[in-house]
């Protein structure tokens, strides 16, 4: 079995005259990844490999995660790759990881992100919004042989926010 953890970035500024690449969280973005992984603890998750976006806002995202998540920074990496908004690029990243990753994380872009869970997973979702997180697991021994898996978890700051 393989289980995948997938976290958009959080909300990001359009304040700054910056490349879209490296555009920073605002404030509400921050909140809300504290709020989301601060959530996630009681998850109790179990990660092999944390892989993310070299945007500023997915590694952004994913430092408070790991920071509040207590997971070491030998297990994060960045690719260039999951700065993908197509999907294929994240396709090909989580197939190609390690046999030995049982459970990973991955930090990334719409829409490559909601369309791989509505492809992958068993729950169709509209859009998985900012610092949303979706978790999804494979009957499967290798990554190269993904296939459709269930939808175990949907976490979105609107669903903690209502509460």
């Amino acid at each position: 079995m393989k289980k995948i953890v997938l976290v958009r970035h959080a909300k990001s500024s359009w304040e700054l005259n910056v490349i879209d690449h490296e555009r920073p969280l605002k404030e509400k973005g921050l909140k809300d990844a504290e709020l989301i992984s601060k959530h996630l603890i009681q998850d109790k998750l179990s990660l092999d490999l944390v892989l993310s976006s070299d945007a500023n806002r997915a590694k952004t995202t994913a430092s408070i995660f790991m920071n509040n998540l207590n997971i070491e920074n030998d297990k994060m990496q960045l690719d260039h790759n999951l700065y993908d908004f197509a999907g294929r690029n994240l396709l090909r990243v989580i197939k190609s990881c390690d046999v030995n990753v049982e459970n990973l994380m991955i930090f990334g872009h719409n829409h490559a992100l909601t369309s791989f869970v509505n492809t992958y997973g068993n729950k169709i979702i509209d859009n998985v919004p900012t610092c949303g997180v979706v978790i999804l697991e494979f009957n499967i021994d290798r990554w190269e042989d993904l296939n459709k898996g269930t939808t175990l978890k949907t976490l979105f700051p609107k669903d903690l926010k209502n509460k």
